[in-house]
C-alpha cells in the first residue's frame, strides 16, 4: 500500500491537472505517478513500431480495443516524444492502467530485439517534495539567522557562476532578502488563493535561490518556474521545458534541480533523454534532487550520475539530517546518490519580508516516523494537523503565518547547497569548469556520513550550523 501521504499528494496533483487523468504505478504500488490510456515512444521509426506491435497485441492477445490505437502529439519536438493513446484515459480508476501495461507488455520482446527502449510511461515529474514532501515548511522568527548563513564574499560580474534554478517561480517581494537582490528570473503564478492563504509549495524556488545564494554569494542566479503547476509536470512535455529554459539565457554553468520520478527502471527516463544527451555534450553541470521516498529506488534525472556518460555531467544529491551524521530519515539513497548534503530544517527565505502571509498545513504530522527512523524527524515534529490528512473534518488544520524566513526540508533543499558549494569552488579557485569543480570538490572531501549502513561523502557549508537531533515527546 503506498503510504499515506503519497496518496494525499496524488490528490492533490491530480487536482493541479485536471485534464490528464492519472494513476499510481506500477499496479498501485505507489512508487510513481502516471498519464492513463497513453505511452511514449520515440518520433519516427521508433513510434510506428510501437503503435504497430501495441495494435496487433491488443487486436490478438490482450482482448482490448486495437482502434484506440493511436498517435494523438504527431507533430515533432526538439524533446523528440510523441504520445500514443492505446485506450480510454476515462477508464477505470487511479490504481493502475491495465491498458497501458498490456501496451509495455506487447514491446518487451521487440525491445529485445532492437537492443534499446522503444516506450514508456507517461510519468509526472513533479518537485522533490510534492508526491514525496520531507515536510512542509515552518515559520522562523525574524530575529533566527538563516542556516545556512551567508557566506562572506563579494559579487564580480566577470567571474560569478551561472546557476540556473528550475524550479516554481520567485515570490513577488524576494528582493527583500538581501542574499536574493540580484537574483532575476520567473516570478511565482498565483502565491495565494482566493482567501489569501499562501498555496502549497509556493516559495519552494524563492527558498532554493536564497541557499544558493547564501552558500555562494559570487554567483547568477536565474530561476525559471518550470514546475509552477503544483511543481508537477508529465514526461513527455518536461524535456521540452528543460530545452526551452536553457535557451532562453544560454547553458549555464550550473542546473539545480530539485524535482524527478522514479519509475521502476534503471535507464532513465524517455521523455527527457534527448535533453540529457544535448547535456553531456555542454559543459553544464546538472545538480539534482534523490528524492524523498526513502528508497534505494533511482530517481530520474538525479540518477543519471551513475550512467556510462553522464558522471560528470550530473550529480546526484541526498540529504543529511541536522546533525550532518545520518541520512534524513525521507532521503533516497543507494549507490546512484553520488553526495550528500544537509537537507533536514534548513533555513532560509520562504517569501520576502514585505507583508506577512498565512499558511494552513495539508499534512497532518505522525505519531511515528513513516520510514521506521525512531528520531523525532520532520515526519513527527513539529506537531501539526493537516486539511489532506483529515478527510472528514474531525480537526481543525493549523495555520501559521509567514514573515519571511522558514524551516524547510527535503532533499530539494540538500540540491541547492551542493550546488552553491561547487560554485564556491570555483570562485575560490578561479576553475571556470563545473564539471571539474566537481570533481576536484569530491575528491577533497573529508566529512563523511552514515545513510543505511553506508559510510557517504558528505558536503558540508563552513556557514551550515548543525543542530543536535530533537528527541520524540509525545503528542499532548
Amino acid at each position: 500500500m503506498a503510504p499515506q501521504r503519497f496518496r494525499e499528494q496524488f490528490a492533490q496533483i491530480q487536482r493541479s491537472m485536471p485534464d490528464v487523468p492519472l494513476a499510481i504505478g506500477p499496479d498501485d504500488a505507489g512508487q510513481f505517478l502516471y498519464e492513463k490510456g497513453v505511452v511514449l515512444a520515440r518520433d519516427g521509426e521508433d513510434a510506428r513500431i510501437v503503435e504497430d506491435t501495441v495494435r496487433q497485441h491488443f487486436a490478438t492477445v490482450a482482448g482490448l480495443s486495437a482502434d484506440r490505437v493511436e498517435r494523438v502529439s504527431p507533430e515533432t519536438s526538439r524533446s523528440g516524444i510523441t504520445r500514443i493513446r492505446v485506450a480510454d484515459p476515462g477508464e477505470g480508476d487511479g490504481s493502475g492502467d491495465p491498458a497501458v501495461a498490456n501496451a509495455l507488455r506487447a514491446l518487451t520482446a521487440t525491445e529485445g530485439r532492437a537492443g534499446r527502449r522503444l516506450v514508456s510511461r507517461n510519468h509526472v515529474v513533479h518537485i522533490a517534495v510534492n508526491a514525496c514532501p520531507g515536510d512542509e515548511p515552518v515559520p522562523v522568527p525574524a530575529s533566527e539567522r538563516p542556516n545556512p548563513a551567508p557566506a562572506e564574499g563579494t559579487h564580480d560580474p566577470d567571474s560569478a557562476v551561472g546557476v540556473l534554478v528550475i524550479d516554481t517561480g520567485l515570490m513577488h517581494d524576494y528582493r527583500s532578502y538581501p542574499p536574493l537582490a540580484r537574483t532575476r528570473g520567473d516570478a511565482q503564478v498565483q502565491e495565494c488563493d482566493k482567501d489569501g492563504v499562501l498555496r502549497q509549495y509556493c516559495g519552494h524556488g524563492t527558498f532554493i535561490a536564497g541557499l544558493v545564494a547564501a552558500v555562494a554569494p559570487n554567483t547568477d542566479i536565474t530561476v525559471r518556474n518550470t514546475l509552477n503547476d503544483a511543481g508537477a509536470i508529465l514526461e513527455s512535455e518536461f524535456g521540452e521545458k528543460l530545452f526551452e529554459a536553457v535557451d532562453r539565457d544560454g547553458w549555464p554553468d550550473i542546473i539545480s534541480l530539485s524535482a524527478g520520478t522514479s519509475n521502476g527502471r534503471t535507464d532513465g527516463l524517455l521523455g527527457v533523454d534527448a535533453f540529457m544527451e544535448e547535456l553531456r555534450r555542454r559543459h553544464t553541470l546538472l545538480v539534482a534532487a534523490a528524492g524523498n521516498n526513502a528508497s534505494a529506488m533511482p530517481f530520474w534525472p538525479a540518477a543519471y550520475a551513475t550512467l556510462p556518460g553522464y558522471e560528470n555531467a550530473v550529480l546526484s544529491v541526498g540529504a543529511l539530517r541536522s546533525d550532518g551524521e545520518y541520512g534524513a530519515c525521507f532521503t533516497n539513497h543507494g549507490p546512484w546518490v553520488r553526495v550528500y548534503a544537509p537537507g533536514e530544517r534548513l533555513t532560509g527565505a520562504l517569501t520576502g519580508f514585505d507583508t506577512p502571509v498565512p499558511y494552513v498545513y495539508q499534512h497532518s504530522t505522525y505519531e511515528e516516523c513513516r520510514y521506521g527512523f525512531s528520531y523525532a524527524c520532520t515526519c513527527r515534529h513539529p506537531r501539526h494537523t493537516g486539511v489532506l490528512s483529515e478527510e472528514n473534518g474531525s480537526a481543525k488544520p493549523d495555520q501559521v503565518m509567514f514573515e519571511g524566513l522558514a524551516q524547510w526540508s527535503g532533499t530539494s533543499f540538500a540540491t541547492p547547497v551542493a550546488a552553491g558549494l561547487i560554485a564556491a569552488h570555483m570562485t575560490a579557485q578561479a576553475e571556470t569548469d563545473p564539471r571539474k569543480a566537481r570533481r576536484q570538490l569530491l575528491d577533497a572531501v573529508t566529512e563523511f556520513a552514515e545513510v543505511r549502513g553506508a559510510h557517504v561523502p558528505a558536503l558540508l557549508p563552513p556557514t551550515w550550523r548543525p543542530a543536535p537531533v530533537v528527541q520524540p515527546s509525545a503528542r499532548p
